[in-house]
């Protein structure tokens, strides 16, 4: 291919995936950089670590809309990329959103060579087969499964859909830093939970239009989900008893982690 084709080859690809970026609530990007900051690493240094986690979460939601998947025609508020583009386009801005992530953790502003291996080891276990790609499988045979998911299994779902990467988005300070990563992944690993109930509460009694994508999907599916086995009250109930985990969890970091306890608050408070 002559260099004037691929240019014009990779145009809706390069359009797709900086629409695919647009918006959202960074919060796996603000988890990179806080916790970076409680061991010293000033906000530019994290930046590409930061800006690769929310490439790879594009990536899951562009290809997590496309008809074979969840077949979503909203997201963010705006039409999602396969219905914007098409389907090959969506895939393809998918897999490079992907592969920029990586590249992106190879940064040399990150540190030193050891800490960055260490990085990108973290983040393909978190974001694949025994991640986030294994939680997306297990929901996808839910969806076909005899009997609705328990609540061990769901949690167990959503550690991985949903909790793997906001965890690796907490321990990417730490692991740049050579520093103990078990009190921000304690923190994460109840912020994520809470995250994906609030997640279940919004679908129940979120606004569309707040949202920015179709609620009720589950509920229509008929779909295991917090709420369902918990009932909204207890789910609520829940959520706010993984903040509770979560804030303890930051205790050793002190007045320098509130932005933390900040963010731990927002996640059962938002609106989308």
């Amino acid at each position: 291919m002559n260099d004037a084709l691929a240019q014009r080859a990779g145009i809706p690809v390069v359009h797709a995936m900086r629409y695919a970026l647009q918006g959202g609530k960074r919060i796996r990007a603000f988890l990179v950089i806080e916790g970076a900051a409680l061991f010293g690493i000033p906000m530019a240094r994290a930046m590409p670590a930061a800006a690769a986690v929310e490439a790879l979460h594009a990536y899951s939601l562009v290809h997590d809309d496309l008809p074979c998947m969840d077949n979503d025609d909203l997201r963010r508020g705006q039409p999602t990329v396969h219905v914007k583009w098409d389907e090959a386009t969506a895939v393809l801005a998918g897999d490079a959103l992907q592969t920029l992530a990586f590249e992106l953790c190879c940064d040399p502003l990150l540190g030193q060579a050891d800490r960055r291996i260490e990085l990108v080891r973290a983040f393909a276990r978190a974001s694949g087969a025994e991640g986030m790609v294994l939680g997306q499988a297990l929901d996808i045979a839910a969806e076909s499964a005899a009997t609705p998911l328990t609540l061990q299994e769901i949690t167990a779902l959503q550690a991985g859909k949903t909790g793997a990467l906001i965890s690796f988005s907490a321990e990417a300070g730490p692991i740049l830093a050579g520093a103990d990563r078990a009190p921000l992944a304690a923190y994460a690993n109840a912020l994520g939970l809470a995250f994906q109930i609030a997640d279940d509460i919004l679908d129940v009694e979120g606004d569309p239009a707040k949202a920015g994508k179709r609620l009720g999907k589950d509920a229509g599916a008929g779909k295991a989900t917090f709420v369902s086995l918990l009932g909204l009250e207890g789910a609520k109930s829940r959520a706010r008893a993984l903040i509770d985990e979560a804030e303890t969890a930051l205790l050793p970091y002190g007045a320098t982690a509130q932005n933390l306890r900040d963010a731990a608050r927002f996640v059962i408070s938002r609106e989308m």
